[in-house]
């Protein structure tokens, strides 16, 4: 398919909609029927489509009356597992396939508050445990540039969504990359905050330390917009932090940002090697003050986030048993819980509880778990040095562009494909993915900036001038 025009945004039709040139009901129903005609792209799990409709004619309403919230009209997209009341809740599982939650996530309701429209729940890797979004029991979803590719993961859903504009503006989870990964792939703006900074209650835990609610746009404007309304302090997430009372899109100059060296980047597709050498001379061209500079342990990065990652994971999916709630294997014996997680878990899922519960353990609990923690902590201190002489540091936002599906059938290399983004997870930080290029086969290449811990505001209004025309 030919993808919509990337200036055709939130911000853009928020004008139209105030002015009266354009109804939010119309711009509903032209969603409506895009999730419709490529729904053989599999990007929702469920559409809610009365609901939607009958929230779009309130909308227009309240333009007419000049009552109108902040995102009013907003159409928006969750990854299944962020709780909404209205639909399912699973984690693109067997295990939850027909769980219904009975509270909405925090970001949620502010969503709803500020006017926003949830128009449904997006396909992913289950339990956000995968880089291609084809480890999902509802069916891999499919690149909207190639549908023979992959559209990148765990949020590959939230991607296809906004990239085929099926909606304005897609939640996702980055827990090591799922959101920014996706949105390299798939020729979109992909949004991580600092840890902290977007409540995760209602959040499906996956990594407790390490996932963070981010956000797909067409603009980095309208991940803005969204930002500002989701952010800050929750009393229902205890490692929610204050909001920032500057609005992100606030003027600042004089940015300093940091490139690494060609060895940091070997691995990478010529394509992408080529558009990083560009990115510098863009960003110089903008008026950033760039120079050299240097991150250690980057061989540490993978085996670190894993390790991490899948001994939480572990730790949270023990819930998951057919007691209290979710399918249940019809096994009477006294192994019904082993036969439910057998039956409900997939794969790869079944692949990273394994290996958390082993890094864990008696006897491995020193040489792996602790190791990790140690190693994370020299991470962000590495970091913090660098921010001490740079406002960001760029990289590539994945080693290559999209890939077809079926390709890699090895895990471990599948997990390289997170090696530029876990380490901003690890270290608690801002980042986002910028669309910048296209390889020979025309498929998008992801550029990255990542900042200091809270500097989400000022990494938002520099990548918004970047990418502005």
């Amino acid at each position: 398919m030919t993808l919509p025009d990337s200036k055709l945004t939130f911000t853009a039709d928020r004008e139209l909609f105030a002015s009266g040139s354009a109804r939010v009901a119309d711009r509903a129903a032209e969603f409506l029927q895009r999730i419709d005609q490529y729904s053989d792209l599999n990007a929702f799990i469920s559409v809610s489509e009365h609901a939607f409709g009958s929230l779009a004619s309130d909308s227009d309403e309240r333009y007419t009356s000049g009552l109108q919230r902040p995102l009013e009209g907003l159409a928006i997209a969750l990854k299944d597992n962020i709780s909404f009341k209205g639909l399912r809740l699973t984690c693109a599982s067997r295990i939850l396939e027909t769980f219904e939650p009975v509270f909405n996530a925090t970001v949620v309701e502010r969503l709803l508050n500020s006017g926003a429209l949830i128009i449904g729940k997006t396909n992913m890797d289950e339990f956000a445990m995968g880089s291609s979004s084809e480890h999902s029991y509802f069916g891999p979803v499919k690149n909207p540039l190639d549908p023979q590719r992959v559209p990148g993961g765990s949020s590959g859903g939230s991607a296809v969504a906004v990239a085929a504009r099926m909606c304005h503006v897609a939640l996702g989870s980055d827990t090591g990359g799922s959101v920014r990964q996706p949105a390299a792939f798939c020729g979109v703006v992909g949004f991580k905050p600092s840890y902290g900074r977007i409540s995760r209650y209602g959040l499906v835990a996956f990594a407790s330390s390490l996932d963070q609610i981010g956000i797909f746009a067409r603009s980095v404007d309208d991940a803005a917009l969204v930002f500002d309304v989701i952010k800050g302090h929750d009393p229902m997430d205890s490692t929610s932090v204050a909001t920032d009372t500057r609005q992100s899109t606030t003027q600042r100059k004089g940015y300093r940002v940091g490139f690494l060296s060609d060895e940091f980047i070997d691995g990478c597709d010529e394509s992408v090697r080529s558009a990083y050498a560009l990115f510098r001379e863009h960003l110089i061209s903008r008026g950033a003050e760039v120079s050299d500079v240097s991150l250690p342990n980057k061989q540490t990065w993978i085996p670190t986030y894993f390790i991490l990652a899948t001994a939480e994971a572990s730790s949270n999916l023990a819930r998951y048993d057919g007691v209290r709630y979710g399918v249940r294997a019809d096994d009477t014996s006294s192994d019904m819980i082993t036969a439910t997680r057998t039956a409900g878990f997939g794969k790869e899922v079944q692949r990273r509880i394994m290996l958390g519960t082993y890094v864990l353990s008696s006897g491995y609990y020193d040489a792996y778990y602790k190791k990790a923690q140690q190693t994370r902590r020299l991470i962000a201190e590495a970091y913090a040095e660098v921010f001490n002489k740079v406002d960001f540091i760029a990289m590539p936002t994945a080693p290559t562009t999209a890939f077809q599906r079926g390709e890699i059938t090895d895990p471990v290399q599948m997990w390289l494909s997170d090696l530029y983004t876990v380490s901003a997870n690890i270290a608690g930080i801002p980042a986002i993915s910028l669309p910048f290029g296209t390889d020979s086969s025309g498929l998008p290449i992801g550029m990255q900036l990542q900042g200091a811990m809270f500097s989400d505001e000022d990494l938002l209004q520099f990548s918004g001038k970047l990418i502005s025309a």
